[in-house]
C-alpha cells in the first residue's frame, strides 16, 4: 500500500507544495531504496541453532536481538527454531553447550558485579531526581574514590608493607657521606609538648606526623638481600611512582574511551534524539512505583536539555548582523575581565606563598596561620574568581553544555596555574632560583638551613592543601547551605525567596574534585600515604553531598547534556596528570635529594638510584634492557604501532562515514514519511474520504 501511495504521490504532486523538491527526492531514491531493502536483515527461516554456531558454514549468524523484526514475530522465529531437531556431532553439540555455559557465566558474573556497584541505589536517585547532568558529577566522584583506593593497594604493596617489615633488616645502600651540615634533620620535638600542639601537628602535618610513614622523610635506603632474593627499597618507591602514573593514564584513558563511544552513540546532540528517546527510552524491567518514577524523571530531563539547546540554537540562527557583532564583543570583553581576574589570583598565590614560607618559624596559632596563608589564597581565589566569571557568563548567552565548558575551563586555568606558581615559588626558594653557588645553596646544592628534608616539606604542603579543601567544604555545608535553605524554607521576605535554594552547581564542583585529585598526585612523591587520605576524603565527600544535594538545592534552572561534558570532565583530568607528571619528572632528575632524610641521601638525583640497580643486573638481563632500548627493537616496534594506529584511524573513519549516511538515509526518510502524509491528505479531500478512514491509512 506504500508503495502504491508513493506512485500516486508522485504522479498528483504539484508545485508550490511546500516540499520543493519531494517528487524528484522520491523518484530518484527508489532505486536505492530497492538496494537498501535487499541489504534489509532478511531472517533465514531453515536456520537452526547448530548453523547459527557454525556459522562459517551456513553463512552469517542471525540473532534475534538484532534484527528489526516485532516482538511477536521474533517469539514465532524462535518456536519455529525450537520445534527443529537439528543434526549434529557431539563435538558440535560440546561446542555448543560450552558457548551457552560461558555466555551464562558472563552474564551471571555481570549481574552479581552491577549489584555490588558502589553506590548503585544512590546514582539511581540522583539522576532521576536532579538529571544526568547532576548524577554525571557523582559518576565522576566513584571513579576517582576507586582509582585512589586501587593506588593506595599499589603504594602499600610495593612501599609501605616492605619499608615497615625490611625496616631495621638489611644494609644501608649507600653510606651516609657529605657535609655534616646537610646530615642535620631532627623534625622530634624536645622537652615537654603541650596538649593543643598535637592538633596544630595534625593540621600541618608537623611534629609527630612529619617522621612518620606519611612523609618521605621517614622512608629508608634499606636492601635487603635474602638466599637467591633481594628487595631495593630505593628502587621499588621510584619504580612504583612510576607505576602509579602509568596506572591512573590507563584507567583515564580507558575511561575516556567508554565515554566517547556514549557520547558518539548518542550523537552528542538533540538531532534525532527524540524519537529514541520516546520509544526506545523507557525500561520496562522497572518494577515499583519508585523505579517508575525516577525513570520518568530521567526521561524528563533528557527532553528537557533536547529542547533548551534547540530553542537556543534557533534564537543564535534568527540573530540579525548587529545583535551577532554585539553579543561577540561582549564575549571578547568578557574572556579579557575573565583572563585579568585569574592574572590577579595567581599574583596573590605569589606573594602569599613567598610571605608564608619567610614566617615559617613562628609557633602557636599564629603559625599555623601563616602555614596555611598559601592554602587559604588558593581556596579564596578558587572561590571567588569561578563566581564572578560565572555572573560575567550570563552575558556570553551560550548553550547550556557549552556554557559548562567555558566554566570548567577558565576554572581548571586558574587551579591549575595556582598549583603550578606554588610550587614553582617553592621549588625557586629550595633551589635558590636555580643558582646553586649562592650562599645558602653551594654546601648542599639545595636550601639545607630552611628545607633540611626539602620533600617532606612540599609534601606538607600538599598534604595541607588537601586537609584544608576537606575542612573547607564541610565548613560551607553546615555554615552556609544548611542554615540558607532553612531562612528561605521558613521565612516569606521577598528577597529571600527570590534568591531561594541553591541549585548544584556541576562545575565548580567536578573542579574540586579536580584540583583535589591533581593535589594527590603532585604530592604522592613526597607524602606516599596522601592517595588514602584522598580516599577517605572522597567518601565522606560523596555522602556529604548527597545530603546537601536533596536536602537544600533544587533542581537546576537550566539543564545540559551529560554525554559531552562526561568526556570533557576527563579532560580536564587528564590536564591534571599532566601538570602532576611535569612535577614528578623535575623532581626526580634535577633536583638533588635531601641527604639527612629518605630513600636517596647521597644520590645526586632520585632517578640515579636506577641506572645503578641496572649495572648490578646479571649480564644476560643487561644485554636483554639494551636490546629493548636499542634501535633494533625499537623502530620496528614504532612502525608496528603507527601501522595498527593507521588501521584504527581508517577504522574510525569508515565507521564515522557510516553512521552519518544512516543519519542522513533517517533524515531522507523522514521527509519521504512528511511528503506521504501529505499525499494521503490531498488524496483524501480529493476522493472524499472520511477523516477516520484517512488517519486508519496514514497509521497503517
Amino acid at each position: 500500500m506504500a508503495s502504491e501511495l508513493q506512485r500516486q504521490g508522485s504522479a498528483m504532486a504539484v508545485g508550490g507544495s511546500g516540499y520543493p523538491g519531494s517528487q524528484q527526492s522520491l523518484r530518484l531514491r527508489r532505486a536505492s531504496s530497492a538496494a537498501s531493502n535487499q541489504n534489509t536483515p532478511q531472517f533465514n527461516w531453515s536456520s537452526t541453532p547448530a548453523a547459527e554456531d557454525e556459522g562459517d558454514e551456513t553463512g552469517p549468524r542471525q540473532d534475534l536481538r538484532n534484527l528489526p523484526m516485532p516482538m511477536r514475530l521474533r517469539k514465532a522465529v524462535w518456536q519455529v527454531q525450537q520445534m527443529q531437531v537439528p543434526i549434529v556431532s557431539s563435538w558440535q553439540s560440546w561446542k555448543r553447550n560450552k558457548a551457552k555455559s560461558l555466555r551464562r557465566v558472563r552474564h551471571s558474573a555481570s549481574g552479581f558485579l552491577t549489584f555490588f556497584a558502589l553506590w548503585r541505589k544512590s546514582l539511581q536517585k540522583i539522576g532521576g531526581n536532579f538529571g544526568g547532568g547532576v548524577q554525571s558529577y557523582f559518576l565522576f566522584l566513584r571513579f576517582l574514590v576507586v582509582l585512589n583506593f586501587l593506588s593506595f593497594l599499589l603504594i602499600a604493596g610495593f612501599v609501605l608493607i616492605p619499608s615497615i617489615v625490611f625496616r631495621y633488616v638489611g644494609t644501608s645502600l649507600v653510606n651516609h657521606t657529605g657535609p655534616t651540615e646537610c646530615l642535620v634533620y631532627d623534625p622530634n620535638p624536645q622537652g615537654l609538648v603541650l596538649f593543643y600542639t598535637y592538633i596544630l601537628d595534625l593540621l600541618s602535618g608537623t611534629g609527630f606526623m612529619e617522621y612518620s610513614y606519611l612523609f618521605y622523610g621517614y622512608y629508608n635506603n634499606t636492601l635487603v638481600v635474602e638466599s637467591n632474593t633481594s628487595y631495593n627499597i630505593p628502587l621499588a618507591y621510584v619504580l612504583t611512582a612510576a607505576f602509579y602514573f602509568a596506572f591512573c593514564l590507563i584507567c583515564i584513558i580507558a575511561r575516556m574511551g567508554t565515554a566517547a563511544r556514549v557520547a558518539v552513540a548518542t550523537g552528542g546532540a538533540a538531532a534525532g534524539s527524540y524519537s529514541r528517546i520516546v520509544f526506545t527510552g523507557w525500561d520496562y524491567g522497572c518494577l515499583g512505583d519508585r523505579a517508575t518514577k525516577l525513570k520518568q524523571k530521567s526521561i524528563h530531563y533528557q527532553l528537557q536539555v533536547d529542547l533548551e539547546e534547540e530553542r537556543i540554537k534557533r534564537k543564535a540562527a534568527s540573530l540579525t548582523l548587529c545583535q551577532k557583532v554585539v553579543l561577540y564583543s561582549l564575549r571578547i570583553l568578557s574572556a579579557l575581565t575573565a583572563f585579568a581576574l585569574i592574572i590577579a589570583a595567581l599574583y596573590g598565590i605569589f606573594v602569599a606563598t613567598v610571605f608564608s614560607q619567610s614566617r615559617s618559624g613562628q609557633e602557636g596559632i599564629l603559625g599555623l596561620i601563616f602555614e596555611y596563608l598559601p592554602s587559604i589564597v588558593i581556596t579564596t581565589g578558587n572561590f571567588l574568581v569561578p563566581f564572578l566569571c560565572d555572573q560575567i557568563a550570563l552575558l556570553e548567552r551560550y548553550d547550556p553544555s557549552t556554557t559548562i565548558i567555558v566554566a570548567l575551563l577558565r576554572s581548571v586555568v586558574l587551579r591549575m596555574v595556582s598549583l603550578g606558581v606554588l610550587l614553582s615559588t617553592l621549588w625557586s626558594q629550595i633551589t635558590c632560583a636555580g643558582n646553586p653557588t649562592t650562599q645558602n645553596c653551594v654546601l648542599c646544592q639545595y636550601n639545607h638551613k630552611e628545607y633540611p628534608c626539602w620533600e617532606t616539606r612540599v609534601g606538607q604542603e600538599m598534604y595541607k592543601l588537601t586537609l584544608f579543601d576537606f575542612l573547607i567544604t564541610i565548613a560551607v555545608l553546615v555554615l552556609v547551605e544548611f542554615p540558607r535553605r532553612m531562612v528561605v524554607d521558613n521565612w516569606s521576605n521577598k528577597l529571600v525567596q527570590w534568591v531561594g535554594r541553591q541549585e548544584f552547581l556541576v562545575p565548580s564542583n567536578v573542579l574540586g574534585l579536580v584540583y583535589g585529585q591533581t593535589v594527590v598526585w603532585t604530592g604522592t612523591l613526597f607524602c606516599p600515604l596522601l592517595p588514602l587520605i584522598n580516599t577517605i576524603k572522597f567518601l565522606i565527600l560523596f555522602y556529604c553531598k548527597k545530603i546537601t544535594l536533596f536536602n537544600n538545592c533544587r533542581p537546576a534552572m537550566k539543564t545540559f547534556r551529560s554525554t559531552r561534558s562526561t568526556f570533557f570532565f576527563l579532560v580536564v583530568l587528564l590536564f591534571g596528570w599532566g601538570l602532576a607528571l611535569v612535577v614528578m619528572i623535575y623532581s626526580l632528575s634535577e633536583i638533588q635529594p635531601s641527604m639527612s632524610c629518605g630513600p636517596f641521601r647521597s644520590f645526586p638525583s632520585m632517578w640515579a638510584i636506577v641506572p645503578n640497580s641496572f649495572y648490578s643486573l646479571s649480564q644476560t638481563t643487561q644485554e636483554f634492557l639494551f636490546y629493548i632500548g636499542s634501535q633494533a627493537f625499537s623502530i620496528p616496534l614504532f612502525i608496528f604501532f603507527c601501522v595498527v594506529m593507521c588501521y584504527f584511524i581508517a577504522l574510525a573513519s569508515v565507521y564515522g562515514k557510516s553512521v552519518e549516511l544512516l543519519r542522513a538515509q533517517l533524515k531522507l526518510e523522514g521527509r519521504d514519511k512528511q511528503f506521504l502524509v501529505k499525499q494521503i491528505k490531498e488524496l483524501s479531500r480529493k476522493l472524499a474520504i472520511p477523516k477516520d478512514q484517512m488517519g486508519h491509512d496514514a497509521e497503517f
